[in-house]
């Protein structure tokens, strides 16, 4: 059956202030932490959590990691992309300190959804990029708004962080949201067969420092 041209993605959903709504201990094989889930404004509870190690209240310099949802990589663990491996690599990071935050943003895709993700998919596999095959059926390179990740911090009351992505998109949108970004750290996952042009995709269409 023909795919419709005119599927939207699911909206997301642009947050400016949260609350903290539960907390719970978390232990896992990379270390102990505590998972955070918030409400925003109006009281609605948020799909987006925190993975929080020690007391990050009124704390400079938290390392801090921003991570989209990938449900291909984090969970079955694609080799199309370097999700998992960004994910694993920045657990391991935080687990090794006495503070540091992961903040999950369900915003599969870069924001398209996970159907559309996997038509995408379709469209890469006849030779369209991952930049080319979302602007194919009619959706910018990057949906993603990280408005509910600076509430998110906000919330957590931390003073500043150290932001571990190669994606500059994200210190700006803390930035835009009133969080300090002190610095960035490169968080650069080992390329493989697979993912070597949507690395380079990522690189050269969409200013990832890799």
């Amino acid at each position: 059956m023909p795919v419709p041209n005119n599927l939207q993605a699911r909206p997301l959903r642009v947050v400016r202030n949260a609350q903290v709504f539960a907390r719970a201990r978390l232990p896992s094989r990379h270390g102990e932490f505590e998972i955070v889930s918030f409400i925003d404004d109006v009281g609605r509870t948020l799909d987006d959590v925190a993975i929080v190690r020690g007391d990050v209240r009124g704390r400079t310099e938290v390392p801090t990691r921003i991570h989209s949802e990938c449900l291909t990589g984090d969970v079955f663990g694609s080799f199309r992309c370097d999700c998992r491996d960004q994910l694993e690599l920045a657990l391991q990071r935080i687990a090794g300190g006495d503070a540091g935050i992961i903040l999950y943003l369900r915003q599969e895709g870069r924001g398209i959804g996970i159907a559309q993700k996997i038509r995408a998919y379709h469209l890469q596999e006849q030779g369209l990029d991952t930049v080319e095959a979302n602007l194919h059926m009619g959706f910018d390179d990057d949906l993603r708004d990280y408005s509910v990740a600076a509430a998110m911090l906000r919330a957590l009351e931390v003073g500043s962080v150290v932001l571990h992505t190669n994606n500059m998109s994200k210190v700006a949108g803390l930035q835009q949201g009133g969080v300090t970004v002190a610095r960035r750290e490169p968080l650069i996952a080992e390329a493989r067969e697979q993912n070597r042009r949507y690395l380079a995709t990522k690189r050269d269409k969409s200013g990832h420092l890799l």
